[in-house]
């Protein structure tokens, strides 16, 4: 009888980051960071502070998992890349979030067609010290991992988590602020997303879950919750939503 081999786990091997890398996570937090104290999040501010971000430093996962592990429970955990649905829905149902350890390089720094560490750490982590968050996402993925075998129904729960998790805003203090890190990562749609140019409308999950949306331009709109409760309070809807509309696909779904 053969046995099956576990994989290893993969683990991000810090010393083999090249100068090349340190500088790249430096111009890339220098240039983002100065846009952030009037257009992110508090949340976001207060886990940056909390998990000790630096530019001169890329981040230690076990440092930073420390740090996590005492706030909410979440960990880090490496991945090589885009994962598969059910491998990405089942770590964040476990509590543990899928990033890469590799940087872009140098000729990389304004656009990068696969979410490298800076997109998948600077813009996801800081937020996963709030405890109403990272319940939103331990959540969503438990309702992705019953309909995993359904196509349109994880296409639909998609839609919930490009609008959300990597594109969206929040009211605070009667102000718009950014929590996707999407938007978080980009200097560019940083200003974009909160001028008068951008479409900003009320969360609201079935206008969410019926919005398509393009990866390669930034976005045409943006929801807004008024806090994290309003999140996690919407799983729900999310659940409702699947239920009436997971069998039936729009017409133009391949």
């Amino acid at each position: 009888m053969s046995t099956i081999k576990q994989r290893p786990m993969m683990k991000q091997e810090y010393e083999k980051y090249s100068e090349e890398d340190f500088q790249v996570w430096k111009i890339l937090y220098e240039r983002q960071i100065v846009n952030l104290p009037h257009a992110a999040t508090q949340a976001y501010l207060d886990g940056l502070q909390l998990i000790n971000f630096t530019a001169d430093k890329i981040p230690n996962f076990e440092e930073t998992n420390a740090v996590l592990k005492g706030l909410t429970g979440w960990q880090i955990h490496v991945v090589p890349g885009l994962i598969d649905d059910d491998k990405f829905f089942q770590l964040m149902a476990d509590r543990r979030f899928p990033a890469s350890t590799w940087l872009r390089k140098m000729s990389q720094l304004d656009y990068l067609e696969e979410p490298d560490m800076f997109h998948d750490v600077f813009g996801h982590v800081p937020l996963l010290t709030n405890q109403p968050f990272v319940d939103f996402l331990q959540a969503l993925s438990k309702i992705a991992l019953s309909y995993i075998d359904n196509l349109w129904a994880i296409h639909l729960i998609s839609r919930i988590y490009w609008f959300t998790v990597e594109f969206g805003l929040i009211r605070e203090n009667n102000a718009l602020r950014i929590y996707g890190a999407g938007i978080l990562s980009s200097a560019g749609e940083t200003k974009y997303s909160l001028s008068e140019e951008a479409t900003q409308l009320p969360y609201d999950v079935d206008k969410v879950m019926g919005t398509p949306y393009r990866k390669d331009v930034f976005q045409s709109q943006y929801f807004i919750i008024n806090s994290y409760e309003e999140l996690f309070n919407s799983i729900s809807a999310i659940g409702g939503y699947l239920e009436k509309h997971a069998d039936t696909p729009e017409p133009n779904f391949a």
